[in-house]
């Protein structure tokens, strides 16, 4: 409970912040509907409210305001549009297809379980979206985490890696995404290869790097004294690495693999932007913008927020259970 009243108020306080934040953002378009359908605004004409300041119309024409809240197409949804679109698009459509596969086998209810699972398949169902996005993160985040954990291992063993390979570790992350995506995709697609892999390795780009910073720190942090302790036994390096580097690089691991796994998935939905991909939750970004869907545009960011949170508390997870076998829970 302690834990979750911290929580619970940081949501609160989002909340308040983006009911307060709608009527402000929609209130030009409210205002605009209202002098096209002929209701009495201050000023009258459409090119003076484009001069007028937004807290001066606000002011001016207190009225519109109620209108800003209910606006179909608005610049900013309520919270409650974006939530209700989640569970049209996720739960909404289990029960609709659970209950048509009920239903086709008259009163078979093997056909309950058909149904439901013809919502992964249904391209409106952000169920289905999160998948599509979900496996390249997963893929791109395991390659990146491999060559992360290898090139930190080289790094700390090989000083000419140190100091060759770490700068240029460092200087591809300057590199912005946006600009390196539909590079990675039309090379791959020149040589024939399309689908999971390109976006995995876009992916990948993004989540290496934290785990090789963090590598490297975490095979370093053994005091000086233990390592003596290694050589007078005449331990070997790979001795050393598995018996004492390795387990005391854990706790770093594992606050990297947490911002690898939410970078492995911007990586993804940046690589669905640039491609016109069909399908994904950057697919979805990109339809809700091409059609002024933004109860959709909102719906797909929140369930790729909910994806990442899943990924963080997965590892979180696994961390606490490593760490606790190990004795290394602090």
């Amino acid at each position: 409970m302690r834990n979750a009243i911290p929580v619970l108020t940081v949501v609160v306080a989002i909340l308040g912040i983006w009911y307060l934040a709608v009527g402000p953002m929609n209130f030009r378009l409210a205002l605009d509907a209202a002098t096209r359908g002929g209701t009495e605004v201050t000023p009258a004409s459409v090119a003076e409210q484009g001069e007028t300041g937004l807290i001066r119309l606000m002011l001016d024409n207190p009225q519109v305001m109620p209108a800003a809240y209910a606006f179909e197409r608005p610049r900013l949804p309520q919270p409650q549009h974006v939530v209700a679109e989640m569970y049209d698009s996720t739960f909404g459509l289990i029960r609709r297809c659970a209950w048509q596969g009920w239903s086709a086998e008259s009163d078979n209810w093997t056909g309950l379980s058909d149904g439901c699972l013809r919502v992964v398949e249904n391209r409106r169902s952000l169920i289905f979206h999160a998948w599509k996005t979900l496996a390249p993160t997963l893929l791109g985040f395991a390659i990146g985490t491999g060559l992360g954990i290898l090139l930190a291992v080289g790094i700390v063993y090989n000083r000419a890696m140190d100091l060759s390979v770490m700068p240029w570790a460092i200087a591809s992350q300057t590199i912005p995404i946006l600009a390196i995506a539909p590079m990675i995709i039309v090379v791959m697609n020149a040589v024939g290869i399309q689908g999971l892999l390109p976006k995995s390795l876009i992916s990948s780009y993004l989540s290496f790097f934290p785990v090789v910073v963090g590598m490297v720190k975490g095979l370093r942090s053994p005091g000086q004294m233990d390592l003596d302790l290694l050589h007078t036994y005449s331990a070997s390096a790979p001795q050393q690495l598995w018996k004492l580097r390795l387990p005391s690089s854990l706790p770093y691991l594992f606050a990297s693999l947490k911002i690898g796994v939410a970078a492995a998935l911007v990586g993804t939905i940046v690589a669905e932007l640039p491609t016109g991909a069909r399908f994904g939750l950057g697919a979805r970004l990109l339809s809700g913008s091409y059609y002024g869907q933004t109860v959709q545009i909102w719906a797909a960011l929140l369930t790729a927020a909910i994806c990442a949170a899943l990924l963080v508390g997965t590892i979180g997870a696994m961390e606490r259970r490593t760490l606790n076998r190990l004795g290394l829970a602090r």
